[in-house]
């Protein structure tokens, strides 16, 4: 077994700051909170300044541990709004929004030391002096409707905050929002801007070999707005538009800010799931309602994962875990979740078909979010294979059914499908995730998995056995069904195959050379 200390644990990106070339390093365990804080560092502003990222052609980047790094000749150019002020102090709606920021930056500090008074005495403290302003600007003659305005602002603030309050609680006891909980949209819709998409864009989305690293969480979300209007799911369902939107929105909140298990992972399957409906022609096999059940079931399938897996959820007899008597706590939760918000009329995208109907589509997309359970694995593959060996046949329903199951496991697990430059940096976000809870078991004296423990794995360790025991053996045999697979994704898989045998190989004599 490879040495944890193989993994190289830090970072460099390179700033253009003003026309002057800045360079940051980070470890690939800091928060994203961390790496804005040093980017304002860098740049010399407030650490409240909201921070733009872009590359050399003008693409947004995402402050992340997991942004793609870059040279001196290819530096992120940063654009800073500063919170505006007035003689030196913050207005009203400046305080806001800096208390938002306050807010936010608190709940990542509580998500690591789990200290709830000390959050709860601090926003308190802010609360009461944006307040105080609030009396200073009336007494100062403010406009009575802009006085009202500051009032329902501080409302929303006091929302915010017990609703964030109840998920911290929620979050200490490892357990997510409750089923029973109301889970409401926290932004008005439309709140995020139309992009029209090129037409090459449109092309190359319909591609495993997208990028996904490289759109700003607000584009994910018209992308995926363009799938259902491209995919004619609107139709079907007879979605209005706007309550498209909403439930995008909602579904957003609702993935937590995990280094994996995150928004951007629910476009990474989503986006796959897209791709291998074209790559397979599925509509002419098909019906339109299973598509959208299918693209549905990959929007929602890690809705509010809260970072820590099934094992640990049973180990450690979490509340998701007594709830659901260690029968896939997390997959059971997904559904729950996706499911309590659809019970809200303003984002239930299915309000519009009839009983029967949307009975077929909470059975299916049950079925397929259950079915990503990876302890299921062995289960739906040899079923799966069964079906083949006794000619599959597409008009019988346990037929199609077994099919869909494979296939919404294969999105969830097909990073390595995608190119190098594309898959490599999910390893990283993974193992981010694995280590914080292998060191939370260590901590909470729980069993640790070896594939978690950072002494233990390294980076090609991790994947070769996953990629040559459960993704080739998967994709080949839906290869069977579709020559298009074998063609393209499964000798991009066997190509990983290969590479991280290479590292493995090149670790192995730097080791023997030291």
């Amino acid at each position: 077994m490879g040495n944890g200390s193989s993994i190289d644990t830090s970072r460099a990106v390179h700033l253009d700051i003003n026309g002057k070339i800045e360079k940051i390093i980070f470890s690939r365990h800091s928060s994203s909170r961390d790496i804005h804080e040093l980017i304002c560092q860098a740049a010399a502003v407030n650490k409240y300044s909201t921070i733009t990222l872009k590359d050399v052609d003008g693409a947004h980047v995402t402050a992340s541990p997991s942004m793609p790094i870059n040279t001196p000749s290819t530096p992120y150019t940063v654009v800073v709004k500063n919170p505006s002020s007035r003689n030196g102090q913050l207005n009203v709606k400046d305080e806001s929004e800096v208390f938002q920021n306050v807010l936010s930056q608190v709940a990542e500090q509580f998500n690591r030391a789990f200290k709830v008074e000390e959050m709860k005495s601090d926003i308190t403290t802010r609360l009461s002096s944006l307040e105080r302003r609030l009396e200073i600007c009336g007494d100062e003659g403010l406009k009575v409707v802009e006085i009202e305005k500051c009032k329902r602002d501080i409302s929303d603030i006091k929302d915010q905050i017990w609703n964030a309050q109840k998920k911290f609680i929620d979050f200490n006891r490892m357990s997510s929002l409750s089923d029973e909980s109301k889970i409401s949209l926290k932004r008005d819709v439309p709140a995020y801007p139309k992009y029209t998409l090129s037409q090459e864009t449109v092309e190359y989305l319909k591609q495993p070999t997208f990028d996904i690293w490289h759109w700003e969480p607000n584009e994910m979300l018209s992308l995926l707005e363009h799938m259902y209007h491209e995919l004619d799911l609107v139709t079907e369902f007879n979605i209005n538009p706007i309550t498209l939107k909403r439930w995008l929105l909602c579904v957003q909140e609702n993935y937590r800010n995990n280094p994996f298990h995150n928004f951007r992972h629910c476009f990474c399957v989503t986006q796959m799931m897209y791709g291998m409906i074209h790559l397979c022609k599925l509509w002419e096999k098909v019906s339109r309602e299973d598509l959208g059940i299918l693209l549905t079931a990959a929007v929602c399938h890690d809705l509010d994962h809260p970072g820590y897996n099934n094992t640990y959820q049973i180990n450690a007899r979490t509340e998701l875990a007594i709830r659901y008597n260690d029968i896939s706590p997390l997959e059971n939760h997904h559904c729950a979740v996706a499911f309590q918000i659809l019970s809200n009329p303003e984002c239930n995208i299915f309000f519009n078909v009839d009983k029967d109907t949307f009975k077929r589509i909470r059975s299916g997309m049950t079925m397929l979010i259950l079915a990503t359970d990876m302890a299921r694995h062995a289960e739906i593959m040899e079923n799966f294979k069964e079906k083949l060996n006794t000619n599959f046949d597409y008009q019988n329903k346990e037929h199609l059914d077994t099919l869909k199951m494979v296939l919404i496991k294969c999105c969830d697990i097909s990073n390595e499908v995608r190119p190098m430059e594309v898959s490599e940096p999910w390893v990283d976000c993974l193992l981010e995730e694995y280590f914080n809870q292998s060191d939370r078991e260590k901590m909470e004296g729980l069993p640790v998995a070896p594939f978690m423990d950072r002494d233990k794995v390294t980076k090609p360790t991790a994947q070769i056995g996953f990629i040559k025991f459960v993704l080739i053996p998967m994709f080949e045999t839906v290869g069977k069904l579709f020559q298009q697979i074998e063609d393209t994704m499964v000798e991009q898989l066997r190509s990983a195959l290969r590479r991280y045998e290479e590292m493995k190989s090149e670790n192995e004599k730097q080791q023997k050379k030291g």
